[in-house]
């Protein structure tokens, strides 16, 4: 960027999307700052685990200079993946080769403290909560805080996630329930106290559903097995059931009648899970989903293009982040530099969008999925 006057440039939301912009950024000079608004790095559990992709994720960390480290924290053998029927049947069983890397995989929490370690101390500011962001569309925008405190800005980037905040200055548009919603369930030290899952689900993952209900199941880091049960429902089935999310015992028993026919073996994924639920409606926004340009505000992720989580949103975040931090650092303002990144993202947010419109009914079928007939990616 060979602006006079270096803009002030505000990220909001330290998930892999905004730190991975931050850190490019960085890389080039580019002074930026991070609001969030959990209290701290700590403040929560991040999640599962991901796959970051070659052809996307794996290109912003080569950009951000953490790729061979992302390598030697990665679990290659993640890349596991297997098919099963309700009965419990293996219809199809992907081991990956001997240094494959086309997307191994990495816990969620693993991946933000490569990319928070990667930055310049003092870069994110934590216990931020945005309420707004105002101002003229020609700068400088304002974002207002829970707190009261402003913070003026010359740039900003909505990395905030499914319910940006920052999405409100530039789209009336707003996530729509897909119909379809997760049940998630975890395991703990698997090879000891759930043998069983632990084999079932190998190295990997294994997945399994029958036009109505679908699971899927995930090997973490650190012995951990998470377990999404996949369902056709209303958004509000837990209270429409006269149940709270913390009723473990009474959402078990509601979820094996459900599951009935279905293998003792995969039933076990229900009825021994360690610990409460996590209800995970599914949501997407409109296809596609576009804005008028905006020389001060720009979206990336799920901010720009919430989709099912169909394993792209976070390698297409990281993608989206690394050209927008090229952008900046080689467009000669922040407005030609906005202009190129949107003329690339958007066009390939909307073919993605429209692949996987629906894709969350796609988790229910029992039709062997595309992996199966492309060796396993």
């Amino acid at each position: 960027m060979h602006a006079t006057k270096a803009p002030r440039i505000a990220i909001v939301g330290a998930g892999p999307g905004g730190l991975t912009c931050a850190r490019i950024l960085q890389r080039h000079g580019i002074a930026v700052t991070v609001y969030d608004h959990e209290t701290g790095p700590d403040a929560r559990n991040q999640g599962g685990t991901l796959d970051l992709h070659e052809d996307n994720g794996q290109i912003a960390l080569r950009e951000a200079g953490l790729l061979e480290e992302f390598f030697r924290l990665s679990r290659p053998e993640g890349q596991e993946m297997r098919q099963l029927d309700p009965a419990g049947t293996v219809l199809f069983h992907h081991t990956p080769d001997e240094g494959e890397r086309f997307k191994p995989e990495i816990d969620r929490g693993l991946l933000r403290d490569l990319l928070l370690n990667s930055l310049q101390p003092g870069t994110v500011r934590w216990g931020h909560t945005l309420k707004a962001v105002d101002g003229p569309a020609e700068g400088p925008r304002q974002l207002h805080f829970a707190d009261g405190a402003t913070v003026e800005a010359d740039l900003v980037i909505g990395a905030d996630g499914a319910w940006s905040k920052v999405r409100r200055a530039v789209s009336g548009a707003t996530p729509q329930y897909s119909g379809v919603s997760f049940l998630e369930a975890w395991f703990h030290d698997v090879e000891n106290r759930h043998p069983d899952v632990a084999e079932l689900v190998g190295r990997g993952s294994a997945a399994a559903a029958d036009g109505e209900r679908g699971l899927f199941a995930q090997r973490n880091s650190g012995d951990h097995v998470r377990v999404y049960l996949i369902r056709r429902v209303p958004a509000d089935w837990i209270t429409a059931a006269g149940l709270s999310i913390r009723d473990t015992d009474a959402i078990r028993e509601l979820l094996l009648a459900q599951y009935r026919d279905w293998s003792p073996a995969l039933r076990r994924l229900i009825s021994d899970n360690d610990g409460e639920y996590v209800d995970r409606p599914i949501h997407a926004l409109p296809v596609p989903h576009t804005w008028p340009h905006d020389p001060t505000v720009t979206l990336l992720g799920d901010a720009a293009h919430l989709m099912p989580p169909l394993g792209v949103g976070v390698n297409l975040a990281m993608l989206d982040a690394c050209e927008l931090a090229l952008a900046l650092a080689h467009q000669p303002t922040v407005d030609d530099a906005l202009r190129a990144y949107e003329t690339t993202m958007l066009p390939r947010a909307h073919e993605t969008q429209r692949l996987l419109d629906h894709g969350a009914e796609e988790l229910l079928s029992a039709e062997l999925p595309d992996f199966a007939t492309d060796s396993g990616r």
